[in-house]
Order: C-alpha cells, then structure tokens, then sequence
C-alpha cells in the first residue's frame, strides 16, 4: 500500500474514533462527499499536521459539501 493509502485509513480511523462512528459510516460518508479524493490531493499538506486538524479539515471538507 503507497504512503498516501496508509495516510487514508490513518485519517478515515482518526475520524471514525473522533465522531463515534462506525467504519461502515465513515466510509459511506467518505465516499458520498468525496473525501478520499481530497485526502489524497492535500496529502502534502495534511499529512505534516496534527491529529485534530485533520479531523477538523475534515469535517470542515464534509460540512462544505453537505451545504
């Protein structure tokens, strides 16, 4: 698996264990609004940051989708 796949399931797990999900809906909702490809663009970016900013770009990701 390439360094951006692991970074993924790093954030997908980081996500999921923030907002009491499941894997099930993480995935689901990763899917829905794109966020993979996201994740996978800005991995240069996100990676070199925190645990909570990556959750809360995320949310941030989904929420401005969502709208």
């Amino acid at each position: 698996m390439s360094e951006e796949g692991k970074f993924l399931v790093f954030c997908m797990e980081c996500y999921r264990a923030e907002k009491d999900l499941t894997g099930r809906e993480v995935s689901e909702l990763f899917t829905k609004y794109g966020v993979s490809d996201y994740v996978m663009q800005y991995f240069d970016s996100l990676h070199t940051t925190g645990v909570k900013y990556i959750v809360a770009d995320i949310a941030d990701f989904i929420r401005s989708r969502a709208a």
